[in-house]
């Protein structure tokens, strides 16, 4: 069986608060059914360590070479408890992370979003 075009893939901090908010939000904005979601605490921080990343990165590569997913989004959120930090800060940790899975030179799309305190989704 062919892979499917209507995966995306989501790296997003691991509070439950969120994770609804994103699937809907790329399955309306984006048109795909299924959301493959890699997460981890605060993860918009986790790519300043090199063990955490390539883990990350691995597990993209599956969404990617197995399900076929041709946009990857990277988020961070409001109130979060693994990286307590600012807006700004986040927002910062967000666009980083982007040139990074950006260089992994994958065939996808990479967007980068916040989740603010309405647990609304702001694109970057």
């Amino acid at each position: 069986m062919p892979p499917s075009n209507k995966f995306c893939t989501s790296i997003s901090c691991m509070d439950g608060r969120i994770q609804l908010p994103i699937i809907h939000w790329l399955q309306e904005k984006y048109n795909v059914d299924f959301v493959d979601t890699i997460t981890e605490p605060g993860v918009d921080k986790l790519f300043s360590n090199s063990t955490k990343m390539e883990e990350i990165k691995a597990k993209v590569s599956i969404s990617v070479n197995k399900h076929g997913s041709k946009l990857i989004l990277v988020s961070g959120h409001h109130d979060c408890a693994g990286n307590p930090v600012s807006k700004n800060e986040h927002v910062n940790h967000i666009k980083n992370t982007v040139k990074i899975v950006e260089s992994w030179k994958l065939p996808v799309q990479v967007i980068g979003a916040w989740v603010n305190d309405d647990w609304e989704i702001e694109r970057l």
